[in-house]
């Protein structure tokens, strides 16, 4: 009942969704001190990647002693907060919101034949609705279409506590007033109660902002760390959310990279029956390497999955090109050219192919790097990924992988060179 969901849409012509939300928390906060405002995530990938939570960092205090996990849920978002990137920081357990608290006098009410699931029974159906309790439904014969009946108590005519407490309550003897036969105090109760894995928690929730996801992480996990001493007795800390799924995330990601890169080299071994052929073919992969790293520096881009998802593109295309200007070398050694003349041959014979390989891919890149289209900032870090990946990949194919192959098959003879001359 202390929530309000404001939903706005954009204008097919707007700008970066961040930029207007950091506005909204600048103004919201500066003209409305005493409400607070949470963004929750708004497209489908980030609820997704958040498993329906209503942010990204989800730092949560299990334990059996509700109260004393809220304690330190409470001091442990007052370190949070200073932490700089972190902006709607709060706990979701809120402990004082207002209730009204029903005591059944449990003597009276067995005198005239009412439990305590009768009172609470007819309570939720005045207050809530009858449809969670017996759902009913009205066919129309018209349309075939069919409607929900609930019966509640209209809410005008619940405005006082007096008309609580005429509320009726039906029993074996016959209906009474709830008035009749409980007390309605005042007080405050958790105006949201959460488990997990049956076991009651308090969260505290955050958003990042001007920051990456992965820096936020490792300040939060430093602070679990060094406050690990004074969680209290029975109860356990962790760190869940969009922050876990990112450690998952990134581990995978880079165990495929290499995985794939182990996968490629073995793959072409068998093809060259050969062991430094290989070897020069991936030559080409740290420069691909440090074109990524290179674009997303330039770009103020940040590391993140779709960036990752790009790297691993771009190793396939790279071992592609260098596979052209090797395989074109070893074909010229065997027609007697040395290692320095083949391999400057090969450079020369595939520029074409190399860099209509790469340039279709690049200019293919260009409009999902610029971020364009509703939503293309979250898919714009694997176009900059691939683009600079291949950048630096196609310099290191036409230049560094010729001369690691001058260098390895430089001292080798040629094959005409190898076979002993014939003599009239």
């Amino acid at each position: 009942p202390e929530d309000a969901d404001i939903y706005i849409t954009l204008r097919p012509d707007h700008r970066p969704t961040p930029d207007y939300v950091r506005d909204l928390r600048m103004k919201l906060a500066q003209e409305m001190p005493g409400v607070l405002f949470n963004f929750l995530p708004a497209d489908m990938v980030s609820q997704i990647l958040n498993f329906g939570l209503p942010g990204p960092i989800d730092v949560q205090v299990t334990g059996n002693n509700l109260d004393v996990s809220r304690r330190y849920a409470v001091g442990l978002l007052e370190k949070i907060r200073h932490i700089p990137g972190i902006v709607d920081s709060r706990v979701r357990q809120a402990d004082d919101a207002p209730e009204f608290r029903v005591n059944v006098d449990r003597t009276r009410a067995q005198e005239l034949g009412i439990a305590q699931r009768d009172v609470a029974s007819d309570l939720l159906i005045s207050l809530s609705g009858s449809f969670q309790t017996s759902p009913t439904f009205w066919l129309d014969p018209k349309n075939g279409v069919s409607y929900s009946i609930v019966t509640q108590t209209p809410q005008y005519r619940l405005e006082s506590l007096d008309d609580l407490r005429n509320i009726p309550v039906t029993g074996t003897k016959g209906p009474q007033i709830l008035g009749a036969l409980a007390t309605i105090s005042r007080g405050v109760g958790p105006g949201v109660v959460s488990h997990y894995n049956a076991q009651p928690i308090v969260d505290i929730f955050a958003n990042v902002q001007d920051r990456d996801l992965g820096g936020v992480s490792r300040d939060i996990n430093k602070i679990l760390k060094d406050t690990a001493k004074d969680v209290p007795k029975g109860s356990i800390v962790r760190a869940r959310g969009q922050m876990q799924t990112m450690d998952d995330s990134f581990a995978g990601l880079y165990y495929g990279l290499l995985g794939a890169i182990v996968l490629v080299y073995f793959l072409i071994v068998v093809n060259f029956q050969s062991w430094t052929d290989p070897f020069i073919i991936i030559m080409a992969l740290p420069g691909a390497v440090a074109g990524i790293a290179w674009m997303l520096f330039m770009t103020h881009t940040t590391l993140s999955v779709p960036a990752l998802t790009g790297a691993i593109m771009c190793m396939g295309v790279a071992t592609a090109n260098s596979i052209l200007v090797v395989s074109y070398a070893r074909e010229r050694m065997t027609h007697g050219d040395d290692a320095v003349t083949a391999a400057l041959e090969a450079g020369f014979t595939r520029l074409r192919p190399v860099m209509m390989t790469a340039l279709a891919m690049i200019i293919g890149m260009v409009p999902m790097a610029l971020g364009m289209g509703e939503g293309g900032e979250q898919n714009a870090p694997l176009g900059r990924a691939v683009i600079g990946g291949l950048v630096f990949a196609t310099i290191a194919t036409l230049f560094f992988v010729p001369a690691v192959f001058c260098l390895i098959h430089g001292g080798k003879p040629n094959a005409h060179a190898a076979m002993p001359e014939e003599h009239a």
